[in-house]
């Protein structure tokens, strides 16, 4: 998509012959995506084989139907199994059907479309089953890793392991006895499926009806039981079938195909991350936000706690494995997390870096835009977006994206036009203090608005208006440390406790000793008689000019206290504020007061050489 970064729109794409947008390929960036026409979250099922998609070792018609068109709805398909792989592939003609197969209950994998075969673990030493066959246990079966038995000789097995010394540990699975080495079981052997496939477990939808199935079930993103699973697996699963086995699986592909199970994850513990608290004193519940079904717009006044509030949200992402993006424009979030930061002050950040390393499934990305001037944010986010809206069609990932400063990247102006969002903008949060400046397009996109100090009700009432809701009323500024809701679902406002995370953001000295500041947060020396007008865009030029302006120039700006109000806006550094302004309010001499600036700045921020 070429988009015009005069007036901030993309160009409407044409329409088929009913009049409906085509979902086709278009450029953008160099490459091609396709439009998002609802983007899946789930895009891999991971199912178990016996009792599950099989009974008594076959797969019936229906269910080879059900498990073919769900892969020709752009799935994936994992079969995660305790079955040695040749025996697997006697039972089963249809393993093309099946991306990836986990055998052997984790220990060997197997990529059906290349017939290419991998051990994950080492396979026990041949005297171990020649141990238990002298010791007359029976059946034995001995895959490429696994050996495996039948109760009950599950004792004379353990007595081996040990008279041996080995390292191996055995499994259950509805009678089956299954040794392998330790660490081994169907949640490792998928995790090495999915990190091939280049797949997150959190955009997984897991299938399983045994003891040996939950490893795998806990692993994913929508654990689902069928109605013949051990009832403890149940009580485990976010969703159990009405159907048993293959019918149940058939059921699932029905319900997922449907509306890739958003029904489903409003209740399900795996997709939600705590969002806000109840306030102190109540007893009532937390707000949750489900990532990748939401989105969020974020406002209040400079010092509120949106900071502390967006740092919070993005470690309990992080925590729960979440994969994230922050639009990072004053390079506040490197170093949060595991979040690799890329950008600075003196290099812009690549797009196609961006997307290299979201390439892998658990490492999120902190976008510094410093290097890229404020004017040209716009177009270079407007250029990176399709890419990553692409990216999650067909991963799913990123979940989460955040755009800080959103009135600069997502102005007014903006406005791809209805066929290029026909899905809208869902697992994003918009941060700004200028809601009412955002693109309109934006704030359809929007489900919950969370406001933070004493402008809160103002910030309600921009997005009531923006989706045709009553404006607020009773509901005044927060204290620090509380926000005020609404969403469109439940427009009645709503107080809750801000979570914040385990560290605060750090500051930056290449943001603020080195960066570029834009002009509407830079110093300007004008004098008294405003005939100056000196730019200091970050503390190193600004104590260079500090100590080269005359002293009418500089005891003008301090008594009118604009040193400690640009550290306040531009800086948002409260304690620093405080500091300068008790110098500001105290009788010094030019020399000395321009000292005690410069040390108090240096205390705080290690300048560079």
């Amino acid at each position: 998509m070429m988009f015009d970064h005069r007036t901030g729109r993309a160009p409407a794409l044409p329409a088929d012959a009913f009049g409906h947008p085509r979902c086709h390929r278009t450029v953008a960036g160099g490459r091609r995506w396709r439009l998002l026409f609802g983007a899946m979250h789930y895009v891999a099922l991971a199912t178990d084989y016996d009792g599950t998609i099989a009974h008594h070792g076959k797969v019936d018609g229906p269910t080879l139907a059900a498990l073919d068109r769900l892969r020709g709805a752009s799935r994936r398909l994992i079969l995660v199994t305790g079955r040695e792989l040749d025996d697997l592939l006697r039972v089963l003609p249809r393993v093309d059907l099946f991306d990836m197969v986990v055998a052997e209950n984790g220990a060997v994998l197997y990529r059906p479309a290349t017939k290419e075969e991998r051990m994950l673990a080492p396979p026990p030493p041949p005297e171990f089953a020649e141990r238990l066959r002298s010791a007359g246990v029976s059946p034995l079966s001995v895959g490429r890793v696994i050996v495996a038995s039948w109760e009950p000789n599950e004792g004379q097995v353990l007595a081996t392991i040990r008279e041996m010394g080995l390292e191996l540990q055995i499994i259950f699975n509805k009678g089956a006895v299954m040794v392998l080495p330790a660490g081994v079981n169907k949640e490792s052997g998928l995790r090495a499926a999915l990190e091939e496939l280049e797949i997150s477990p959190r955009n997984v939808v897991a299938v399983g009806d045994a003891e040996n199935d939950f490893a795998f079930l806990n692993l994913c993103g929508m654990p689902v039981a069928v109605a013949n699973a051990l009832p403890r697996l149940k009580e485990a699963a976010a969703l159990v079938t009405g159907g048993e086995r293959g019918e149940g699986v058939a059921e699932l592909v029905g319900r997922w195909l449907d509306n890739d199970l958003a029904d489903v994850d409003d209740v399900n513990p795996r997709q939600a991350v705590p969002l806000a608290a109840a306030p102190d004193g109540e007893d009532g519940p937390s707000l949750d936000l489900v990532p990748v079904r939401q989105s969020l717009l974020l406002t209040g006044s400079s010092g509120g706690g949106k900071s502390t509030l967006t740092t919070g949200l993005l470690e309990r992402l992080a925590e729960r494995d979440f994969q994230f993006v922050v639009m990072d424009p004053e390079g506040d979030y490197e170093g949060l997390g595991d979040a690799v930061a890329i950008g600075s002050a003196t290099a812009p950040p690549r797009p196609e870096e961006v997307l290299e390393i979201l390439r892998k499934t658990a490492t999120s990305v902190a976008v510094n835009l410093l290097g890229v001037k404020l004017e040209d944010r716009p177009g270079y986010l407007a250029g990176l977006l399709p890419e990553l809206l692409a990216l999650r069609e067909r991963t799913g990932r990123p979940h989460f994206v955040v755009v800080d400063e959103a009135h600069h990247m997502l102005p007014a102006t903006w406005d791809p036009g209805a066929t290029a969002l026909p899905g809208g903008l869902k697992g994003f949060l918009f941060v700004t203090v200028r809601p009412e400046a955002l693109s309109p397009r934006t704030l359809d996109c929007v489900d919950r608005v969370l406001a933070v100090g004493t402008e809160a009700r103002a910030a309600l009432a921009v997005f009531a208006r923006a989706h045709g809701l009553a404006e607020p009323e009773g509901m005044e500024g927060v204290e620090r440390g509380e926000v005020l809701t609404l969403s469109v679902s439940d427009p009645a406002p709503r107080r809750f406790k801000v979570m914040p995370g385990t560290s605060e953001r750090r500051r930056h000295v290449r943001k603020y000793a080195e960066g570029k500041l834009g002009d509407d947060k830079a110093f300007f020396f004008r004098g008294p008689e405003n005939k100056l007008r000196l730019r200091a865009t970050n503390l190193i030029m600004f104590l260079e000019m500090a100590d080269g302006v005359d002293d009418a120039t500089w005891d003008w700006h301090r008594t009118r206290g604009d040193f400690s109000r640009w550290i306040e806006t531009s800086i948002k550094d409260h304690d620093l504020t405080a500091e300068l302004r008790g110098i500001e309010q105290c009788a010094l001499a030019a020399g000395e007061a321009r000292r005690q600036v410069r040390d108090a700045i240096e205390r705080r921020y290690t300048l560079p050489a």
